[in-house]
This record gives C-alpha cells, sequence and structure tokens, in this order.
C-alpha cells in the first residue's frame, strides 16, 4: 500500500515546495509529524541554512523525499508520499528553539535584503575598487556579510548574517511586502544554532563545526 503524505494545507505545502525547488531543484524536503495536526517542512538551500514550515495534516513521523516529487503530488491533489530518499538528509535539524533575543520588522529585514542584492549587482557590473571580482567570491562575502548585531546580559554578542536574512526573504517567510508594515521577525537561539522566525517559515543556520561532524558521520537522519 502506498504511503500517504498527509499533509492537508496544500497552499502552504505548495508556496515551499515551489519556493524550495527554484533555488534547488534538486533539493529534498524532509517532514516530521509535530502533534496530531501539524507537520514540519524542513529544506536546505544551496547556501547552507536550513528553512521549515509548519503546516496542516498528520504527515509521517520522519520522512524525507524529492521536493520537487511532492510538490507534484499535492499540486495534482494526490495523496501519496513520493518515494523515501532518507539517506540523502545530511544535516542535522536544530534544537527547540531557544529565547527571542532580538525582534525586527518584516520591513526592515526587506530593506536590508533588496540593499545586499544592490551591493552585488553593483559589484559584478563595476567591480570592487576597480578591480573585477568573480561572482562566487562576491555572493560568499554577502551572504557571511552580518546583517544583525544583538548584544546583551546572558547573549553575549549574536550576529546575524545575509545568509538568514536572503533565506527567510527568499523564501517568503515575510509574506507580501504590501502587508509588511510592523510584522515581526524575531532573532532567536537554540544552543550555538542562530535562527530567523517569521509568519511563514523559520531559517536556521548550523554551527560550522557541527555541520562539518553531522556530514562527515554515516547517520542519514541528526
Amino acid at each position: 500500500m502506498t504511503e500517504p503524505h498527509g499533509l492537508t494545507g496544500v497552499p502552504d505545502v505548495g508556496a515551499f515546495l515551489a519556493r524550495l525547488t527554484r533555488l534547488d531543484p534538486g533539493a529534498v524536503v524532509r517532514l516530521r509529524a509535530v502533534g496530531a495536526d501539524r507537520t514540519v517542512l524542513w529544506g536546505r538551500l544551496p547556501w547552507a541554512v536550513l528553512v521549515g514550515r509548519a503546516v496542516a495534516g498528520a504527515g509521517p513521523a520522519d520522512a524525507t523525499v524529492g521536493a520537487a516529487e511532492l510538490l507534484a503530488e499535492v499540486a495534482r491533489g494526490g495523496a501519496a508520499l513520493p518515494a523515501r530518499r532518507d539517506q540523502q538528509w545530511r544535516w542535522p535539524l536544530p534544537p527547540p528553539a531557544g529565547p527571542v533575543v532580538e525582534t525586527v520588522s518584516a520591513a526592515e529585514v526587506r530593506q536590508v535584503a533588496e540593499a545586499a542584492a544592490g551591493t552585488l549587482r553593483t559589484a559584478a557590473t563595476e567591480g570592487v575598487g576597480g578591480r573585477a571580482v568573480g561572482q562566487r567570491m562576491l555572493r560568499d562575502a554577502l551572504l557571511d556579510h552580518v546583517a544583525v548585531v544583538v548584544t546583551g546580559p546572558g547573549v553575549g554578542r549574536i550576529e546575524v548574517p545575509q545568509r538568514l536574512v536572503q533565506a527567510i526573504v527568499r523564501m517568503g517567510f515575510l509574506g507580501p511586502a504590501e502587508e509588511a508594515g510592523e510584522v515581526p521577525v524575531h532573532v532567536r537561539i537554540a544552543g550555538r544554532w542562530i535562527g530567523l522566525s517569521a509568519p511563514y517559515g523559520v531559517a536556521w543556520l548550523p554551527p560550522v563545526s557541527t555541520l562539518a561532524v553531522r556530514m562527515a558521520g554515516t547517520r542519514p537522519n541528526g
């Protein structure tokens, strides 16, 4: 018997998968049931950020499938879970979210992302200091640029890089631009993970050492 995917929030599922596959056509998506009628969809973006969105429906306890295959299935109204690809998920998931350490508006986050995109375009066409720079080098430098800094008692210094900002913007987690207003985006920490949670999803940046160890291991799921 074919295993059902159990997802009922089709518009939300479709929105997440469409964005994920646009950024990485070969992406896999991990489904993890939360409670009796919610499932979190997890994906990994090409710039090493994990993104997640909770959707309606009692999905599998833990299963990884092709994102494009699941998108095609829900788009045609099908209920079957595509063939499992559990072995292709090689990354840990974040621990339970810790405290919110800062809050910024969605409008501010969008402005930061747009400014970075403008900088990339200018550098690509005009160079840096009059010198041409490779597109990949520019992109990596931009993604590593610290966009938000949070300091305070008990948290020390938390640096939020453009990797996270670009993740929530390009995944559509802020919602429509005209509705952004003062919609809050929370900076969160979970152990050594740093995250941004927005109205329609969350993005997490793993500790570099944790990511390296897990990718070198043999267990497919974290």
